[in-house]
C-alpha cells in the first residue's frame, strides 16, 4: 500500500469521526429546538424531581461552549490539515505543522470554552468549585432580604449573578489573541483566503490603532488612527473589559448573537435542507417544472426558473442549487436551441434568487431578522414582492430570448414529463414541509382556535371589537399555537414530518440509514458553518471596538453633503450614496458565501444606509439583496462559474450573461429603497432616527399595508421591469434598434420615479411607443 493509499485511508476514518461527532451534534441541536409541546416540560420536570429541570432550550451559558468545543472538533476531523499534507505526501516537517494544527484548533476551542465560563458571571467556573459562588449567593441574598424586611417588600428568593472573584486576570489577552489567530488561520484552510481577508484587515486595524494609543496617547491623534482604552496613565489591562466582551458577550463574542441565531433559529432548516438532499423528490420537482411550463416558448428555460425558485427556497445557497437542478435544465435547454452562455446564466440567476424565495430564504434571512430584530416571518412578508418581481422578470427574459431565437413551445407532454405514482408521492415529500412551516409561520398565535372548526370543537371564543381571542384551547390547539410565528418552531415541525415522509420511497425503505448519515452531514455542515461565523465575529466586534463603522457613515455623508444642496433635492443624494453601498456590497461579497457577504457590509456600511434616513430593516434588505447578486457578479461570480463547468462555456461570459438575466436583483433593491411600501411590513418604514421602539414611521407613512399606494406602483414596476427585461434581450416583438433599447431603459427610469410629473408623461410615451412596436412587428411579419 502506498503512502498516498494510507493518506486517503487516514482522511476517510477521520471524516467518519468528524461525521459521528456531527451526529451528537445534530441530536443535541434538535433536542435544544423541541417546540413547546404542552405539557412536555412539567412531565420531565416531574420525572426528575427538579422544577428547574429543562429537557429543551438549555440554558445557554451550557450549551454554547459545549457546542463550540464539538463544532470545532468536527472541523479539525473533517478539513484535518494533517490528513490533506499526508495524502499529497508532504515532508515530515508540514506533516507535523499540520497535525499541530489540527491539534491546536481543538484545544483552542477547549480554552476559549472553559475560559468563557469562568468569565461569564452566571457560571463563574473557578468561584463554583472553590465555593466562593455560593458564598456570594448566600450572602447577597441574605442582604436582599434583609432590605424587603426592612421595607416591607415580599421576600426574594434569588438574587442577580455576582461578578465573578477568581477570573483568567491578564492571561485573557494571550487567550483571546491566540484564539483569534488559530481561527482566522483555520478559516484560510476550510473558506479560501478571500473571506477572512476583511477580517484579518479589521483585525489588524484595531490592533494598530490600539497600539498607537498605547504608545502615542490620543492627543491631537485622527479618530482613524487611534481605538482609546482608558484615561491616562495609558495601561492595557484598561481594555480588559473590552476582551471580557470578546470572549462573554451575547451581542459581539465569539459564542455571541451568532451562535444564538445558528443553534436556536437557523439549526433546524440546516438539517432539512440536508435532508432534502437524500429526497427523490427533485427529479420530481424538475418534471413537475417542465410540465407546467411545456406551453410556453421558454421550455426548459421556465422549467429551470420554477425548479430553481422551488429547489432554491429549501437549499438556500446558488451553488448547490445550480449543480442540483442545473444537470438536469442546462442540458434541455441547450437541445431546444439555447446557447449555452444564455442557458448557464439563467441558471445561475434563478438559482440565485433562490436565496430570496419565501418561505425558507436561507441561513443569511434568518441572520438578517436576527440583526434587524425582525420576527422570520416578517422577513418572509418583505420578500413576497420582490422574489416575484425578480422570477418574473426571469420570465420575461427568456420570452424575449426564445422570440430572438425563434424557439417555439412543446405543447404536447413528453414521456420524460409524465409524473409515475411515485413521482406524486416524492412531491408531497418537497411540498408539504414547505407548506406546513408557511402554515406556521403566517398563521397568528391570536387566530388559533377561532374560526369554525374551533367552534365545532367546543372551543371558547371571545369576540372584542370585532377581533377574536380563544380561551381554554384543547390540546392539539394549544400545541399549534405555541409553534405559530415562531421560524425555529416551524422549521422543526417540517423536520419531523420530512422524516416520517421519507418511508412513502420503496427506495429509502430499503435503505433507511441514508438518515442517518443526511443528519451526520447536517451537523458537519453546522461546524463548518460555524467556523465562518467566527471570521464574521471577529469583524462585528472589532468594529464595535474601534467605531469604524460610524466614522465612515459620518464622513461620507458629509462628504456627499459637501457638493451642494443641488445634489440633496429629487432623490439624487440618497441614490448616490445608495450606489456607493451597493460597489462595496458587491466588491466585498465577490467569490463569499451570501452569509460572510451581507454581514461584512452590513456592519461596514449599514450605518451609512440608515443615517439617510433609511428603515433599519429596509437599510438591510438593501444590502442582503446585493450580497445575493454578488453570486452572479463577474469577475468572481460562483453560482455562473458553478453553471459554466456544466454548459462548457466561458464562465465570465456566463457571468455577464447572468448579469443581464437577473439585473433586477440590482434594481429591485433601489426601488424598495425609495418604496418601502413594497416590502409590506411596517419595520420597512420606521424612522430610524426615532428612539427604538417609540412606533415613529418615516414621514408620509402609516401603520399596515398601504394597498393605494401598492395599486399605483405594482403596474409601474410591472412596466419598469418589462422595459429593462427587453432592453437587455435587444429584442421584444422583433429585434431592438440601439435607440430602442436606450430608449427602454430611460423610460423604465421614468415610470419608477416618485414625483407624478415623471411618471405620468413616461407611462403615456410608453404606451405610444410599445403600441408603435407592436404594429410594426405585425406589419413586418405580414411582409
Amino acid at each position: 500500500m502506498t503512502t498516498t493509499d494510507t493518506g486517503r485511508r487516514a482522511d476517510v476514518t477521520l471524516k467518519r469521526m468528524a461525521r459521528v461527532l456531527g451526529l451528537v451534534l445534530v441530536a443535541v441541536g434538535l433536542v435544544n429546538t423541541i417546540p413547546s409541546i404542552p405539557g412536555l416540560d412539567a412531565f420531565f420536570q416531574d420525572l426528575s424531581g427538579d422544577p428547574a429541570f429543562a429537557i429543551r432550550k438549555f440554558p445557554y451559558q451550557w450549551l454554547y461552549p459545549l457546542a463550540f468545543v464539538l463544532m470545532m472538533a468536527v472541523v479539525a476531523l473533517h478539513h484535518s490539515f494533517w490528513a490533506d499534507f499526508r495524502a499529497r505526501e508532504v515532508g515530515p516537517l508540514k506533516l507535523r505543522l499540520g497535525a499541530v494544527m489540527d491539534v491546536l484548533l481543538v484545544v483552542t476551542a477547549l480554552v476559549v470554552a472553559l475560559g468563557y465560563m469562568i468569565e461569564i458571571d452566571s457560571i463563574c467556573l473557578i468561584d463554583r468549585a472553590t465555593g466562593v459562588r455560593a458564598d456570594l449567593l448566600a450572602r447577597a441574598l441574605e442582604e436582599e432580604k434583609e432590605f424587603a424586611l426592612l421595607y416591607g417588600l415580599p421576600e426574594p428568593n434569588t438574587v442577580e449573578d455576582p461578578a465573578c472573584v477568581q477570573t483568567l486576570g491578564g492571561w485573557i489577552f494571550v487567550i483571546v489573541g491566540g484564539a483569534l489567530a488559530v481561527f482566522l488561520g483555520y478559516n484560510v484552510r476550510v473558506w479560501g483566503f478571500p473571506l477572512v481577508a476583511v477580517a484579518i484587515v479589521i483585525a489588524a486595524y484595531t490592533l494598530i490603532t490600539v497600539l498607537v494609543w498605547y504608545v502615542f496617547g490620543a492627543d491631537d491623534m485622527n479618530k482613524y488612527l487611534i481605538t482609546k482604552l482608558g484615561g491616562e496613565p495609558r495601561s492595557l489591562m484598561d481594555g480588559r473589559p473590552n476582551v471580557e466582551d470578546i470572549l462573554v458577550n451575547n451581542a459581539q463574542g465569539l459564542m455571541g448573537r451568532f451562535m444564538g441565531i445558528l443553534l436556536n433559529s437557523v439549526f433546524p432548516y440546516i438539517v432539512l435542507g440536508s435532508l432534502f438532499g437524500i429526497s427523490a423528490g427533485g427529479k420530481s420537482l424538475i418534471k413537475l417544472a417542465f410540465l407546467w411550463t411545456r406551453r410556453l416558448r421558454g421550455g426548459p428555460a421556465h422549467a429551470a426558473i420554477v425548479s430553481s425558485a422551488l429547489f432554491g427556497t429549501i437549499s438556500g445557497g446558488p451553488v448547490v442549487n445550480v449543480l442540483s437542478t442545473g444537470v438536469l435544465t442546462i442540458p434541455m435547454m441547450l437541445k431546444r436551441g439555447f446557447g449555452r452562455v444564455f442557458s448557464g446564466g439563467v441558471e445561475a440567476a434563478a438559482s440565485s434568487g433562490g436565496q430570496i424565495m419565501p418561505p425558507v430564504m436561507g441561513v443569511a434571512a434568518f441572520v438578517l431578522a436576527a440583526m434587524t430584530v425582525t420576527p422570520y416571518r416578517e422577513v418572509v412578508f418583505a420578500a413576497v414582492i420582490p422574489a416575484l418581481a425578480y422570477f418574473g422578470c426571469l420570465f420575461l427574459t427568456v420570452v424575449f430570448e426564445a422570440r430572438k431565437q425563434g424557439i417555439e413551445a412543446v405543447g404536447d407532454k413528453t414521456p420524460d414529463m409524465l409524473l409515475t405514482g411515485q413521482d406524486k408521492l416524492n412531491l408531497v415529500m418537497i411540498f408539504a414541509p414547505i407548506l406546513l412551516i408557511l402554515v406556521l409561520l403566517v398563521t397568528p398565535k391570536d387566530a388559533v382556535g377561532c374560526g369554525p372548526l374551533g367552534a365545532f370543537l367546543g372551543v371558547e371564543q371571545i369576540w372584542v371589537n370585532g377581533v377574536c381571542r380563544a380561551e381554554n384551547l384543547p390540546w392539539i390547539y394549544q400545541l399549534i399555537q405555541n409553534s405559530a410565528g415562531d421560524a425555529g418552531s416551524a422549521g422543526w415541525w417540517a423536520l419531523m414530518l420530512l422524516s416520517c415522509l421519507f418511508f412513502l420511497d420503496a427506495e429509502f425503505r430499503k435503505r433507511p440509514g441514508q438518515l442517518i448519515d443526511a443528519l451526520a452531514d447536517a451537523g458537519v455542515t453546522i461546524s463548518t458553518l460555524y467556523l465562518m461565523f467566527l471570521s464574521v465575529s471577529i469583524i462585528d466586534f472589532c468594529l464595535n471596538f474601534t467605531g469604524l463603522s460610524g466614522f465612515i457613515a459620518r464622513d461620507v455623508l458629509g462628504m456627499l453633503r459637501a457638493f451642494g444642496p443641488e445634489l440633496q433635492t429629487g432623490g439624487v443624494f440618497l441614490f448616490a450614496a445608495l450606489f456607493v453601498t451597493m460597489l462595496m456590497a458587491i466588491l466585498l461579497g465577490m467569490g463569499m458565501p451570501t452569509v460572510p457577504a451581507y454581514v461584512n457590509v452590513a456592519l461596514l456600511m449599514g450605518p451609512l444606509v440608515v443615517g439617510l434616513g433609511i428603515a433599519t430593516f429596509t437599510a438591510h434588505m438593501f444590502i442582503f439583496f446585493f450580497a445575493v447578486a454578488s453570486a452572479i457578479t463577474p469577475p468572481v461570480a460562483i453560482a455562473a462559474f458553478a453553471a459554466a463547468s456544466i454548459t462548457r462555456a466561458d464562465p465570465m461570459a456566463t457571468g455577464f450573461s447572468a448579469v443581464r438575466s437577473g439585473v433586477v436583483m440590482f434594481v429591485l433593491p433601489f426601488v424598495f429603497a425609495f418604496y418601502p411600501e413594497l416590502l409590506l411590513i411596517d419595520a420597512a418604514k420606521m424612522d430610524p432616527s426615532a428612539p427604538p421602539g417609540s412606533g415613529v414611521f418615516l414621514s408620509g407613512y402609516g401603520p399596515g399595508v398601504d394597498w393605494a399606494a401598492l395599486a399605483l406602483l405594482l403596474p409601474r414596476l410591472c412596466i419598469g421591469l418589462y422595459l429593462i427585461a427587453s432592453a437587455l434581450t435587444r429584442y421584444d416583438r422583433q429585434a431592438l434598434a440601439g435607440w430602442e433599447t436606450a430608449l427602454r431603459l430611460v423610460l423604465a427610469v421614468l415610470v419608477l420615479m416618485r414625483d407624478p410629473a415623471l411618471f405620468g408623461p413616461g407611462l403615456a410615451v410608453t404606451a405610444l411607443y410599445l403600441v408603435w412596436h407592436s404594429v410594426r412587428a405585425g406589419a413586418s411579419k405580414v411582409a
